[in-house]
């Protein structure tokens, strides 16, 4: 009799065992988020991990990657999800230099590394790639709003007394894809004395205050609305698309089916606008990079107010 009502009692707790873990909290998945090593990126990486753990998930952040071991430890399974772009997937880990719409980057990349177990979800409505940038005050009394504009401003000032000054990087200033071919494709003629070389994160201050007319910057880089620089139209498409997209691997996507739709409900709230507010957060008024990315999941009703 006693054996049986040991039984029992096993049977019972193996019952209530069995009950709670039908009932546990999806905290009990496990992923590994990787992330490159810039401020974007930092914001990009604890969005998703704040929003994720609300979600139930137990996120592990790799920060700081290059993004050629990145994308190496996402392919060996060691990382499981990371923003990459469309651009650099195209460029960097495909060797695809052809100019292509956001849409055209997008379908192409995502049809390439899908074979790969890499699945490239919706995008951001986030483009950060390359552009050109003026004091806005400036722009607005030449009259210049796009690089037609700007490349006839310089050739017209090229014969007067004050040559303009433009700041590039000094990867972008040699790369056979970089400064030459965009001064054929806009007729921007430009001396060695005018291509100012510099740190890519000195052309925005020398902007600012006045050293360089024009410079190269990033779409989304706080100083851009920090500044009150103007980001010029590329109205002849020399730039490539990179946008933020959330990629996953199949195999992880088959055993949580619901992080897709997760993952692409976050990355509709985003674009350009609101990253950049957000990398302004961070690097023009020096606020940490948790607090600025749970105001913003908080704005949009993915996180739990304050107390």
């Amino acid at each position: 009799m006693k054996m049986i009502v040991m039984f029992r009692r096993g049977l019972a707790a193996a019952a209530v065992f069995a009950i709670a873990l039908s009932c546990a909290p999806a905290w009990a998945a496990s992923l590994t988020l990787g992330s490159k090593n810039f401020t974007e990126q930092h914001l990009l990486s604890e969005l998703t991990t704040q929003y994720l753990a609300g979600k139930g998930y137990e996120v592990t952040q790799k920060t700081d990657l290059a993004s050629v071991i990145l994308r190496k430890a996402q392919e060996s399974g060691q990382i499981d999800l990371a923003w990459d772009y469309t651009g650099t997937g195209l460029i960097v880990h495909h060797g695809i230099q052809k100019k292509m719409s956001n849409e055209e980057a997008y379908a192409e990349i995502k049809r390439l590394d899908e074979p790969m177990g890499l699945i490239w979800l919706n995008p951001a409505a986030l483009n950060n790639t390359y552009a050109l940038a003026m004091k806005r005050s400036r722009a607005e009394a030449e009259g210049v709003r796009a690089l037609s504009d700007l490349a006839r401003a310089v050739n017209r000032n090229n014969g007067g007394g004050k040559r303009w000054q433009l700041g590039f990087d000094m990867e972008f200033a040699g790369r056979p894809d970089g400064l030459r071919p965009l001064q054929k494709l806009y007729g921007m003629v430009l001396s060695r004395p005018q291509i100012r070389q510099m740190d890519s994160g000195l052309v925005y201050n020398a902007i600012r205050d006045g050293f360089v007319d024009a410079g190269l910057v990033y779409t989304t880089d706080g100083r851009i609305p920090g500044f009150d620089l103007l980001v010029l139209e590329d109205d002849q498409g020399f730039f490539p698309a990179y946008s933020a997209t959330p990629v996953v691997r199949k195999d992880v996507l088959d055993r949580h089916p619901g992080l897709a739709d997760e993952l692409n409900r976050l990355s509709a709230l985003l674009d350009n606008d609101a990253m950049s507010a957000m990398n302004a957060e961070v690097d023009i008024r020096h606020r940490p990079v948790r607090d600025v990315a749970a105001e913003f999941l908080r704005s949009h009703g993915l996180a739990k107010e304050e107390a």
